[in-house]
Parts: structure tokens; C-alpha cells; sequence
């Protein structure tokens, strides 16, 4: 068969799927259409066709909108553009619909339980306004100037229009050139200080990964680091697989792997050390370290958490993937001095800003390790409760059948990406756990990402 790629198809739109796109389907075959919504008939042009069951498209002409379509409100993502606001052509309320649609879909086919959450917003601390996120990561092109990926793309768009990013996160950074082959990390804190850090170009398989190319070394004025970064634990918005030959995606992926090593980092602005506050508590963090995005999001959770876990006085709980501790601080609060609260990182930047900031607590044990091999130490240790909040890909069989073996009363769980989160539910349902609550929310606007948290009881 030979390839449809650019070939023009015009189609009616079915549900949406996990990643940002509607199901189509067009002589026998699946054609995953962006920048569509469920109903409408487009005319959609193939960006992609590997000769299997499905190819993906984009819609460029609307033929029959949708009553839920507005204006595109992110100008680097529409077709041919950026991966960073899939559902920017819709409503706010229609955006959250389809991501309960696509969450209902996941625990349905994947962890088999009828469920329908109802994605809700996380609003802003009560004096924000403007976009909402806090955490921007961006990409320098081979002439210094920052941008973003193109979807499903190496190539670098030198555009930062997108209206996600907090006001004035993004000032002058357009005007500036940077080090090529670099990313910048861009924080804007709990006291609206602004921290830019310039992460060194990864390193290209082969390369020495302790070398800085040379035209990466930066003037004496700059302040540099040279410190392991935590990786991002939850990939951005635009972020996926580049459209590329067999060789060259096989170096893209080399490249994001190198992109997770220890990279030298120079403080462009700001200090470096973002300050942000969670129920009371100063965290002193690194700026390019992990942290929620969404400016209201480290509270949102923390407070389901702390209503959810609910250890008793005395009680011994868990906080697994746990980051800086924001968790741990909560249960530690609940548990009381004659509590006991093991929390466990395997970033030790993460863990360090954590033990600084928690050192008043000392019945919290915050330390560096593996969860998979920390929970399967434990064995003897029977914990009231555990809370985990992994990375996108989940927690998986070996450390949730560990947590299940030593028998919490409740579990709360944390998912980023809805296909993993389901199959992590599925295996607490098959240790003999039932689903005590569900909630899903909405923490990056416009984007097809979704964060779903449950309740797990034995």
C-alpha cells in the first residue's frame, strides 16, 4: 500500500484518544486527527503514515464546526506548529469534557471498571491571573534562539506565544541568544522571583558526558553549576516521538536519554534556588529541579492527600516517589512526634532541598534510593498508609505488588498519564484493594495532559 502521507481526507471525527487527537476512520483504516473536536467534519491532511492499521493527520479546514470550537487561543500549535496546547480550539468546559472521556476510556479498557470522572480546574492562588504554569522548559536552536519542539519533531520553533506560562515568565527571553543545543529552564516562584538556568547541550552518544563543547562555556560574569538535575518527572505538553527515519529516531532517543544525565547548569538569572510554599511550609528548591507546573496544583494535591491518607496519631506511613517531601510533610503533621514517616527519592538534589526544609520533623526520614528496591527491604515494616506519586509510566507490577504486601489500609495514588494510572489501579484491584475514590484534574489547561489521584482502601 503506498503511503498516504499529505494526502488530503476529509472526515467525521469520533471521540477523542489518549495523546490529543480524535478518532477518525477512512477506508477500513484508524486516522488519528489533531486540532479537531468529537462530531466535526474536516478536512484533514496526513502528517504521518508508517504503513500500518492507523496514520495521523491534522485538520486544516473545518468543514462543520463544533459549538465547543473558539478561536485558537496558542498561536505555535496549530497544524504543522507545536505539541504544547492541543485543545487551545476549545472550550475550557469542552477541554475538561474530553479529558473525562478520555479517562473513563483507560480504566474501562484497561484497569475494566466503569468510572466517568469529572476532570475539574485547579484555580490559581487568589491573586493570579494570566496563564498558569510556573514551570517552562525550553529548547535552543542551532542559532541561540529558545523555542519549542515541533510535534512529534526534533526541529526547534523559535516561537514563544504560547499563553500557558504565568505573565512575564517569558519577557526578553525571545530577544536573548543562548547557548546552542541547550535547554532553558524557566521558574517563577511562590515570591515571583524569576530564575532562568541554562542546562549544557546533552551530551551526543559516544561523547564524554563530563565534557562542555566549547562553545558552551559561558563569560565570567555567568554563575555556573555543575550538579545531577532531577528528570523531569513529567514530560511536557509538547513533548512525543519525533516523525523520523528508523536512524535518526533511534538518535532522538539517544539524545532525551542523554538529556536526563548530570548536565552543567549556568544561573542566567535569578538565584537558581526557587521559594515555594505548600500548607504553611517555606521549600527552598532547585529552580531546574522538578516541581508541580500548574501554580496551584502542590497545594490542590497536597490537601486530597492529607484528606485521603488520614493517619491515625502514632501511625507509620510511606511517601514513595516523593520528590522534596511536600507529602511526607503533610503525613508527618498527621502522624504527630510518635509517628513514623519514610519517604523515598531517588533524585538526591530533590532529597537534600527536602531534608532543609523538613529538618523540624524528625520523625520524617527523607533519603535517597530506588523505590522498587526500597519497598522490597521492607517487608517487615507494615504501614498504615502510602502514598506514591511515580513518574509517567507508573509504579508497575514489582513495587505495587510490594506495597500491597505489606498490607496499607489506604493507598493514595497519583497518575500524570492515564494509560499507566489504569494499569496501576488494575494491579491494586487484583491484590484485593477497592477503589474508595477518584478524582481527576485539569493541570494543564489546553493540553491533552490530565492528573488523576485515588483512593485505594483494603
Amino acid at each position: 500500500m503506498s503511503s498516504w502521507r499529505d494526502r488530503m481526507l476529509e472526515v467525521r471525527l469520533g471521540p477523542p484518544g489518549h495523546g490529543g487527537f480524535c478518532v477518525a476512520r477512512y477506508e477500513g483504516r484508524v486516522v488519528f486527527v489533531r486540532h479537531g473536536l468529537p462530531d466535526e467534519l474536516v478536512a484533514a491532511r496526513v502528517t504521518e503514515d508508517r504503513g500500518g492499521a492507523f496514520c495521523r493527520a491534522d485538520a486544516v479546514d473545518i468543514l462543520e464546526p463544533s459549538p465547543d470550537r473558539v478561536p485558537r487561543t496558542c498561536p505555535v500549535s496549530g497544524p504543522g506548529g507545536a505539541g504544547c496546547c492541543d485543545f487551545a480550539h476549545a472550550t475550557p468546559s469542552a477541554q475538561r469534557a474530553l479529558k473525562s472521556m478520555v479517562v473513563a476510556e483507560q480504566l474501562r479498557r484497561i484497569a475494566g471498571m466503569e468510572r466517568e470522572p469529572v476532570v475539574e480546574p485547579i484555580p490559581g492562588p487568589p491573586d493570579s491571573a494570566g496563564g498558569w504554569r510556573t514551570r517552562i522548559r525550553l529548547v535552543v536552536d542551532a542559532a541561540g534562539r529558545a523555542g519549542v519542539h515541533r510535534y512529534r519533531s526534533a526541529d526547534v520553533l523559535p516561537d514563544l506565544r504560547c499563553p500557558q506560562p504565568v505573565p512575564a515568565a517569558l519577557d526578553g527571553i525571545a530577544g536573548r541568544r543562548w547557548t546552542p543545543g541547550a535547554d532553558l529552564v524557566v521558574a517563577v516562584d511562590d515570591e515571583g522571583h524569576r530564575h532562568i538556568v541554562e542546562l549544557a547541550p546533552a551530551p551526543q552518544p559516544g561523547e564524554f558526558r563530563g565534557a562542555v563543547p566549547r562553545d558552551a562555556r559561558r563569560g565570567p560574569g555567568d554563575r555556573r553549576r555543575s550538579a545531577p538535575r532531577k528528570p523531569e518527572r513529567r514530560a511536557g505538553p509538547g513533548e512525543s516521538l519525533p516523525d523520523t527515519p528508523n536512524g535518526q529516531r533511534r538518535r532522538a532517543v539517544a539524545r532525551r536519554a542523554a538529556a536526563h544525565t548530570a548536565r552543567d547548569e549556568w544561573v542566567a538569572e535569578g538565584t537558581g534556588r526557587a521559594v515555594q510554599y505548600v500548607a504553611g511550609r517555606r521549600w527552598d528548591v532547585s529552580a531546574a529541579g522538578f516541581w508541580q507546573a500548574h501554580r496551584g496544583a502542590a497545594e490542590r494535591y497536597s490537601d486530597l492527600v492529607a484528606e485521603w491518607a488520614d493517619p491515625a496519631p502514632g501511625a507509620t506511613a510511606w511517601d514513595l516517589y516523593s520528590g522534596v517531601g511536600v507529602f511526607a510533610a503533610r503525613l508527618a503533621a498527621q502522624t504527630g512526634s510518635a509517628g513514623t514517616v519514610y519517604a523515598v527519592e531517588s533524585a538526591p538534589g530533590a532529597v537534600a532541598d527536602g531534608n532543609d526544609a523538613l529538618g523540624d520533623l524528625p520523625w520524617l526520614t527523607l533519603q535517597t534510593g530506588r523505590v522498587e528496591r526500597w519497598v522490597a527491604d521492607r517487608s517487615e515494616s507494615r504501614p498504615q498508609v502510602v502514598v506514591l506519586d511515580p513518574p509517567r509510566a507508573g509504579a508497575g507490577k514489582p513495587v505495587i505488588s510490594a506495597v500491597t504486601a505489606a498490607a496499607p489500609d489506604r493507598i493514595v495514588h497519583i497518575g500524570c498519564d492515564p494509560a499507566s494510572f489504569a494499569r496501576d489501579l488494575r494491579l491494586y484491584l487484583d491484590a484485593g484493594y477497592r477503589l474508595g475514590a477518584l478524582r481527576a484534574f485539569d493541570a494543564f489547561p489546553a493540553t491533552h495532559h490530565v492528573e488523576c489521584l485515588a483512593l485505594l482502601e483494603r
